[in-house]
This record gives structure tokens, C-alpha cells and sequence, in this order.
């Protein structure tokens, strides 16, 4: 195998201000240039409404985006393997019934 084709060496770093945080609810824009994901955090403060604040947005390249897209896909599949069946139907009746965003 020649150098060229040898895969480099990925070395993972943290920098000083990486954060980690938990989001319940993914929006997702689109343009030609890039997609964005907005992730915040869903509440119902009533049986009738519920309120998302949003707290980080990644912009990603298309490319990044579909192989971020592979990558879920596998780990899913993974997961339903092991731990069964993912359903995307909201159990609480806190959130009103609609499509999964």
C-alpha cells in the first residue's frame, strides 16, 4: 500500500470552550450552500402549547450533513438491534399529536 493511500491519523481534541448540552427538539433549515441544525429544548406549559427554546444552531456542509446521515443511520439501526424498536409517536399526552419535526 502506498503512503497516499494510507488513512492519516485522526486525533481528537477538546477545546477550551467545547460544551456539552441536551436537546429534545431538532430543526432543520436548508439552502444551497449549507444545512443548519437548530437544537433546543421542548416544554408544554399547557395541554395546548408548547414552547422550544432554542439553544445552538450547527451549520454543516451538504456533504457533512449526508454523511452525518450515514452515520446516524448505522447507529440507529444498531440501537433498534439491541434495545428494540424505536417509536417516533410522542407517549406523553403533554405535546399535541402531529408529524415528528
Amino acid at each position: 500500500m502506498s503512503p497516499s493511500s494510507q488513512q492519516p491519523q485522526v486525533n481528537l481534541a477538546q477545546t477550551p470552550d467545547y460544551r456539552e448540552s441536551y436537546a429534545n427538539s431538532v430543526q432543520v433549515r436548508v439552502s444551497v450552500w449549507d444545512f443548519q441544525l437548530i437544537f433546543g429544548l421542548a416544554a408544554s406549559e399547557s395541554p395546548d402549547q408548547v414552547t422550544i427554546r432554542n439553544h445552538q444552531a450547527v451549520f454543516l456542509s451538504p456533504q457533512q450533513a449526508k454523511a452525518l446521515w450515514n452515520i446516524l443511520g448505522q447507529n440507529i439501526a444498531q440501537y433498534e438491534q439491541a434495545f428494540g424498536a424505536l417509536n417516533l409517536e410522542p407517549k406523553s399526552q403533554n405535546f399535541p399529536q402531529g408529524p415528528v419535526n
